[in-house]
């Protein structure tokens, strides 16, 4: 009867697993779908390597602020890693936002140079923010934005590659003001 319970348990935990891990794969593409619909950012689907996007990235600070945020690796169409974003922030902030986010890259040595490891944006990179009616920015220098009203029907402005790399993000909810230094690294786990 114990073998039984344990076993039950098991299988219950891996059920459980396996559930959570296909909702957060989920997310991802939901997400994806989101920047699909938006704007500018629909073209770089067809003409990018791959991208990783993340679903969603907390934000919030009292003078010292932080953000983080998980998602998915895509290359030539196909999942093959997912991503963790963190960024630690010092200076003038306050308030706490949500915002998903995309990075394109435009060819295997961009998708290359974002997967080998710990990769950070320099401190002058940008995000385009992805808006209807809504200020938003943000830049590995800091972000601020409001709720994206009509993410099916947003513009962008000036999306364009970068050193191989095209960022988006779609801002979810919050208000943050802040005047800080910081910047965004991501780590990669391959999934095989």
């Amino acid at each position: 009867m114990k073998k039984m319970n344990a076993r039950g348990i098991f299988i219950s935990l891996l059920l459980l697993i396996f559930s959570v891990g296909q909702v957060w794969a989920d997310e991802c593409q939901d997400a994806a779908q989101l920047f699909q619909k938006a704007g500018d950012s629909a073209r770089f689907f067809d003409n990018s390597y791959g991208y990783a996007v993340f679903p969603s990235i907390g934000k919030g600070g009292i003078g010292v602020g932080g953000a983080y945020g998980k998602g998915c690796v895509y290359a030539q169409g196909n999942k093959v890693g997912t991503a963790t974003m963190t960024q630690v922030s010092v200076g003038f902030q306050l308030g706490g936002e949500a915002y998903a986010q995309i990075i394109f890259f435009q060819d295997k040595r961009a998708f290359d140079e974002f997967t080998s490891g710990n990769f950070e944006f320099s401190a002058n990179a940008q995000a385009v923010a992805i808006t209807a009616g809504a200020s938003a920015s943000a830049s590995t220098a800091g972000n601020s934005a409001g709720v994206s009203g009509g993410k099916n029907d947003a513009n962008t402005i000036g999306a364009s590659y970068n050193k191989g790399m095209a960022t988006f993000v779609i801002a979810k909810g919050g208000l943050m003001y802040e005047a800080s230094l910081a910047g965004q690294k991501y780590k990669y786990k391959p999934l095989h």
